[in-house]
């Protein structure tokens, strides 16, 4: 049980940095069944530049203008959560490769507000997205907007609150539908990554402990995971640096400094701003930069 306990805290623990790094590829691409317009795209680069007024006033005038359109609420929710992980300097890198680390952090205070603000935008983003699948039930947009609230859901519950089986909750919400989108457009190919992250994490357990886990209705495969990450991060739009990020987290695992290197390198150069690639390319160069 203990080892279930740890590959549950593992998966909530890449989640969530995941989530923070597709985010902000949300600000650059899309899929070609919806291209961001360039005030999202303002908005998310306002919010990685730390200003959290200005992307909240740019997530809003593209509420107002676009009342349908549910990604608006649920970037806004984006920016009130990013901004409480950055007052309670949650984006500390080696929490993610440390799952012991991971394991022992403390459950924070949350700022009252901030959370009443991010909870009721993704009630709004929910509500539009599904009067728009109501009408629609093939709209890619509107899906993927579901998977996104349930992933930020996720986040706020096991980083801020602990909560990791609520955490997992949502994250298992999210998978079925990135699955039920993957069933209608298989070429949607940031899908694949809500496929790939369970069977890597899930797949890196005790045979004991896996075969528990799908019983439970887990997939386990960590082969299968591996490729359906590369598939996301060689064809996807919205999430490629999410599964670049895993891939290199992958390769860390498997004692492989110079592949994960290169992942991180390239993330570094595509996003200078983001300090987080950096770190943790400082963690693999030797003590004293020889």
């Amino acid at each position: 049980m203990q080892l279930l306990d740890r590959s549950r805290e593992l998966i909530v623990s890449v989640l969530l940095l995941g989530n923070l790094i597709s985010l902000r590829a949300t600000a650059l691409a899309g899929p070609d069944s919806y291209v961001p317009s360039l005030s999202l795209d303002a908005g998310y680069r306002q919010m990685y530049n730390l200003d959290f007024d200005g992307a909240h006033a740019t997530f809003q005038s593209w509420e107002k203008n676009h009342p349908e359109d549910a990604l608006g609420p649920v970037s806004n929710a984006a920016a009130y959560l990013f901004s409480e992980f950055n007052r309670l300097h949650i984006l500390e890198s080696e929490l993610f490769t440390d799952d012991r680390r991971f394991a022992r952090r403390a459950k924070l205070v949350p700022d009252a507000q901030v959370r009443a603000a991010f909870d009721r935008e993704l009630a709004k983003g929910d509500y539009s997205a599904d009067r728009v699948l109501s009408r629609s039930p093939r709209d890619a947009n509107a899906m993927f907007a579901k998977v996104m609230a349930n992933g930020l859901r996720a986040d706020y519950a096991a980083m801020i609150e602990k909560r990791n089986v609520a955490g997992l909750g949502y994250m298992k919400t999210g998978r079925l539908l990135a699955e039920k989108l993957l069933a209608i457009d298989p070429s949607y190919y940031d899908a694949y990554l809500a496929v790939g992250v369970e069977n890597y994490l899930l797949g890196l357990q005790s045979a004991p402990v896996r075969l528990m886990l799908r019983v439970g209705g887990a997939q386990t495969n960590k082969e299968d995971g591996i490729a359906k990450l590369r598939i996301t991060a060689e064809k996807g739009r919205y999430l490629v640096p999410y599964a670049r990020l895993l891939l290199a987290v992958a390769a860390l695992r498997n004692h492989d400094s110079m592949g994960a290197s290169r992942l991180l390198s390239g993330l570094a150069d595509e996003f200078p701003q983001n300090p987080l690639y950096r770190k943790e390319l400082a963690r693999l160069q030797p003590s004293g930069g020889q």
